[in-house]
């Protein structure tokens, strides 16, 4: 593992979290080598007790956020409550118009990447609240 060439980037993340390494490890090759993110970091998730993928995807200006975890982990809401929280943190007041309304009103989503012991990955787009799918 330590020759591999995203180990000097994982390896904080891997000593400070070693139960969700492994889907860190996955789901961070899966975005760098196989589907070739631009501006990848790893960021400390502390509230989930893991590291998150902060990147944007080929051809976009998009920075979207992915928590790995395994298919055998047990989630709860207040687990992904957290997850939103650290990661898309309440403006300051100085950051909203005089309308009260967020600077980017745009809905906060991750992808939770459900990774699996056979190297497969799902990624599930979950979003803050109750949202209206495109029509």
């Amino acid at each position: 593992m330590e020759s591999h060439t995203s180990f000097p980037v994982l390896s904080p993340f891997i000593a400070k979290y070693p139960r969700a390494s492994s889907s860190l490890v996955q789901a961070y090759n899966d975005i760098v080598y196989a589907q070739q993110w631009n501006g990848v970091e790893v960021i400390d998730l502390e509230s989930c007790s893991r590291g998150a993928i902060k990147g944007k995807k080929a051809g976009t200006e998009e920075t979207l956020y992915v928590v790995p975890c395994a298919l055998a982990e047990t989630l709860s809401f207040a687990w992904l409550q957290d997850a939103f929280a650290q990661l898309f943190p309440k403006p300051s007041s100085a950051d909203t118009s005089e309308t009260n309304t967020p600077a980017d009103s745009t809905t906060p989503f991750l992808y939770l990447a459900i990774t699996s012991q056979d190297a497969s990955i799902v990624y599930y787009k979950l979003s803050k609240g109750i949202v209206k799918p495109p029509v």
